[in-house]
């Protein structure tokens, strides 16, 4: 194999990364260090089943990727092992689901991530893990948008009942 080709596998890998990067609307990057091969596994299993990819880099392809995506604010916490989950639908997906791993298990640090676009902090993570899902979002959606339209309704009835009386 010449150098060339490891040049452009690593290449490729930079531009999948970057890529993920792109395409993302969270990103989430953890030290996963601590954790034991089953619990790992528990944890892929969980943002899998979420839609969120779990993928570990080596940190010298992501610094190179997060340049190329523009989101070199991530370059600080590139360090040591890191794992990363992409989530290309779900904002809050790999928050929660992150988060709530942490808590169970110490090991677990969530170190910094990109939602939308932004570079978020741990601070910023958390509080994006305590929202309600995008299910949970939408019921609270649809009780809001269900009530003022309900009472519209009987409001618009109630002025034409009147209408009525005062005609006949």
């Amino acid at each position: 194999m010449g150098s060339a080709s490891v040049v452009e596998q690593k290449k490729l890998v930079v531009d999948e990364i970057t890529g993920k990067l792109k395409s993302s609307v969270s990103t989430v990057v953890v030290d996963y260090r601590g954790l034991d091969v089953s619990e790992v596994t528990e944890l892929r299993k969980q943002l899998r089943e979420a839609g969120v990819e779990f993928k570990v880099y080596k940190n010298t392809m992501t610094r190179r990727a997060v340049d190329a995506a523009e989101m070199s604010g991530l370059k600080d916490v590139l360090v040591g092992p890191n794992a990363i989950a992409f989530s290309a639908e779900d904002v809050v997906a790999p928050a929660k689901i992150l988060n709530n791993f942490a808590k169970d298990h110490e090991a677990l640090e969530i170190k910094a991530g990109v939602i939308e676009g932004n570079l978020a902090t741990v601070e910023d993570i958390k509080a994006i893990a305590a929202l309600p899902s995008r299910e949970g979002l939408l019921s609270m959606l649809l009780s809001v948008l269900q009530a003022p339209i309900r009472n519209l309704a009987l409001a618009a009835k109630a002025v034409a009942d009147q209408k009525e009386e005062q005609g006949a």
